[in-house]
């Protein structure tokens, strides 16, 4: 689509609002204009006691055109009144042009509970929070509920983060087979597959290295989480030997959360849990996605639902303490009824987590090479299944406790992750909220560090694909050296 700026407007923010009502929108200075384009166009001007935005919107023979008139008030920034403005202009000439609303309004970042924070802190009550929400993001008012009970329930968790805290972040990128809309596609490979010894062998040298580095900026590990990829696609043997290294650099007296993925179940093995509860991991994620199985082979799964359930039962048997569960509503093939079902079969099960997704598809994901329209604006009967598993989980007991939000969702609905009083994923919300450092290490791992005051967060990525993390000797040393380097460097100025 063609995406046309006058003003002081983020062109980031601008293409998000866009995706809104256009979902799998790509924005290209080069694309030709054609009387078929879909085009926006959106100005700034800003007055003696505010801003005034205007947005053109041009789809499928119709055009909107819409203003608004933002004045400039105690409490926003005039960017903020500038991106409040920009926002509703757009919203008003998406609502008349495909008479439909987002649930989420205005609001576009992945971590809305953020937004609410501050509110949090300010000690606002929840009638004023939602509000605010309303009035200045336009969300629906179940959402901006939502939003406002996982914000106060998130900052109460936070309060007892210990000072001077991080979490740690193992990456183990390979999987037993490639999900359609997942963009991890060429790590399953049996090419990959095969370099899994070797990578073994490395992270450890890495793990060593980024623990020692934690130790001498006088920092204590909080939470360690080993995703990927799929962790459980390791076997007994190569589980021992990546757990018994991050253990051997774990202080017991301050870990708080120990969590493994083991999200494919055609993964799990009584033995592999045993593994994996020896060395004191203390949460596991079991993912089923539905219990569907038609559905689950059309998305590329290879387990079915009775595996799923064998899985959880022998992750549940081995005594680890805590078994989380996801499911994702809006699968392709999936309807209301049989997600309904999945939500109800699954609390049955009791997990002391679940977190309900929305389907999203990546850019690099298989299923866009179908020609198969996988976005939806409206999301169909995903916003009745997204409803319907939060009401069921509410009902049986679990209470939402951490939140985010991702670009080209069907219906522009959100991630939801819900847990029994007291099981609560640690590491979700530091992580999701930005509460502290994250410190990574593998194959495509992002070290995150954030200042003391929350104010400053600076990045740094290892490469994306296991061969490029192997590379040579000389080069891999370079880029734990970068990461070390850029530790010291923040620590100083920020820690």
């Amino acid at each position: 689509m063609k995406l046309y700026i006058e003003g002081d407007i983020n062109e980031y923010y601008a293409q998000t609002l866009c995706m809104l009502f256009f979902p799998g929108a790509k924005f290209s200075h080069d694309e030709e204009l054609t009387e078929k384009s879909d085009v926006v166009r959106l100005s700034l001007i800003e007055t003696d006691n505010g801003v005034t935005a205007t947005a053109e919107m041009r789809s499928g023979g119709k055009t909107a055109i819409k203003e608004r008139h933002e004045e400039y008030r105690e409490g926003l920034t005039k960017t903020r009144t500038a991106k409040i403005a920009v926002g509703v202009a757009v919203l008003a000439a998406g609502e008349e042009i495909f008479n439909c609303t987002p649930p989420w309004g205005i609001m576009t970042g992945v971590r809305p509970a953020k937004i609410v924070a501050p509110m949090v802190r300010e000690q606002m009550s929840s009638a004023e929070i939602r509000n605010v929400l309303c009035r200045d993001y336009f969300l629906n008012p179940k959402k901006a509920a939502l939003l406002t009970e996982i914000a106060k329930k998130e900052a109460k968790i936070i309060k007892k983060t210990p000072q001077n805290s991080c979490s740690v972040y193992i990456s183990i990128p390979f999987c037993p087979s490639r999900c359609t809309y997942c963009s991890f596609v060429s790590y399953s490979t049996k090419r990959l597959l095969s370099l899994i010894d070797d990578y073994l062998v490395k992270i450890q040298n890495d793990i060593d290295l980024m623990f020692g580095k934690i130790k001498d900026l006088g920092l204590s590990v909080a939470t360690v989480y080993i995703g990927g990829g799929t962790p459980t696609v390791l076997s007994a043997r190569q589980l021992t030997q990546l757990l018994a290294k991050i253990t051997e650099n774990l202080d017991p007296a301050t870990l708080l959360e120990f969590t493994c993925e083991a999200g494919r179940p055609d993964t799990v093995t009584a033995e592999k849990m045993k593994v994996i509860k020896s060395y004191g991991v203390t949460r596991v994620s079991v993912n089923p996605q539905t219990l569907n199985d038609m559905v689950l082979e059309s998305i590329g799964r290879k387990h079915t639902t009775e595996d799923f359930f064998r899985a959880y039962n022998t992750a549940r048997e081995s005594g680890i303490k805590y078994i989380n569960t996801d499911l994702i509503a809006g699968l392709p093939e999936e309807s209301f009824s049989s997600f309904s079902d999945s939500v109800d079969r699954i609390l049955k099960l009791r997990p002391d987590n679940v977190t309900f997704h929305t389907f999203c598809v990546k850019k690099a994901a298989e299923i866009l090479k179908s020609g198969s329209n996988v976005y939806s604006r409206t999301g169909g009967e995903t916003g009745k299944s997204v409803d319907y598993s939060q009401i069921a989980a509410g009902l049986a007991g679990y209470k939402p406790y951490y939140i985010y939000r991702q670009k080209n969702t069907v219906g522009n609905f959100e991630n939801v992750g819900y847990a029994l009083e007291g099981a609560e994923g640690l590491y979700n919300i530091y992580m999701m909220e930005e509460v502290h450092s994250v410190i990574g290490a593998g194959a495509g791992a992002v070290t995150k560090l954030v200042s003391k005051d929350r104010s400053v967060i600076k990045r740094f990525a290892m490469p994306k694909y296991p061969y490029e993390y192997l590379g040579s000797k000389d080069s891999r040393s370079e880029i734990f050296r970068d990461r070390d380097a850029a530790m010291e460097e923040f620590a100083r100025e920020y820690l």
